[in-house]
């Protein structure tokens, strides 16, 4: 079995951070609100692929501009070199965005929900509506009140075999999920670069998490 896939969360400019999670990650996510206006000085220090987001206010995000604003900033972080770009489901501008994206990197768009785990059936019906809409990768996120929650969404990527497929549970209840899921056939699972900067709950450091994984390979 392949080692599990870490994307290591970049939520501010600790280039020190950058430079001790890259040999335990396989990829980055910049993110780019939460990093601020100078988030391509940190480009150069990206040794890794990394996915490009841009997270607004309703999506629980900093960035407060215009949809074509934060889009046309996506657009930069592929011209500086961005493998994968993460677009919302309920993107207003979703089809044409994903087509621009898809002209020069892969399109990873997700979905989270915050509140609750809808039905098993509901989750797989999010996943077509993402393949539909031109999908490469697959994102489903969503808040688990108890670990139910979290095995119907591990489940995902045995419904869609050969679809790159990221899913886990927020929360307290899902943090075992975010371990498990690369090993249940999830294309990734996230880290936040320490303790101190997560980018959402139920976030382990990477340091941990490698640490979890080398502990089940012996």
């Amino acid at each position: 079995m392949d080692e599990p896939r870490i994307c290591t969360v970049i939520t501010c400019g600790d280039t020190d951070a950058i430079r001790r999670a890259e040999p335990l990650s396989e990829l980055f996510e910049l993110r780019m609100d939460l990093v601020g206006d100078g988030w391509h000085k940190l480009v150069p220090h990206l040794h890794k692929p990394w996915i490009a987001t841009m997270r607004d206010i309703p999506h629980r995000g900093k960035f407060a501009g215009s949809e074509a604003e934060r889009v046309n900033e996506l657009m930069r972080a592929v011209e500086l070199g961005a493998a994968i770009v993460d677009i919302e489901l309920d993107c207003p501008s979703l089809i044409e965005t994903v087509k621009r994206i898809k002209s020069s990197a892969r399109c990873l768009i997700s979905y989270h929900n915050w509140d609750e785990t809808p039905p098993p059936e509901q989750l797989s019906i999010i996943v077509k509506q993402q393949l539909a809409a031109g999908a490469d990768i697959c994102k489903v996120v969503t808040m688990a009140g108890n670990i139910n929650n979290s095995l119907a969404v591990l489940e995902l990527p045995g419904r869609f075999p050969g679809i790159d497929i990221i899913s886990f549970s927020m929360g307290p209840a899902g943090t075992l999920s975010r371990v498990l899921s690369p090993l249940a056939g999830g294309y990734l699972t996230y880290a936040s670069l320490d303790d101190s900067a997560g980018s959402a709950p139920g976030q382990i450091s990477v340091e941990l998490l490698r640490g979890i994984y080398r502990t089940i390979a012996l």
